[in-house]
């Protein structure tokens, strides 16, 4: 799970492997394959980094290489 931060300062926990695509419209928007929209304050690349880093502490990486 990675957190985000929604506009109301609120913090979540979202499984990143349910994250269809992230829009920037100019709030960055998680889409998730279930349809729904997380607005979060966090910018693409820092949700990028937290993916990366969470598929690395889960050993998502190895089956990629």
């Amino acid at each position: 799970m990675i957190c985000v931060t929604r506009l109301d300062d609120r913090e979540y926990f979202v499984n990143p492997h349910q994250i269809e695509y992230i829009e920037t419209n100019p709030d960055t928007t998680l889409v998730m394959l279930s349809g729904k929209r997380l607005i979060v304050k966090e910018q693409v690349q820092q949700i990028i980094d937290r993916i990366v880093e969470y598929r690395r502490r889960i050993g998502g990486f190895k089956n990629e290489e």
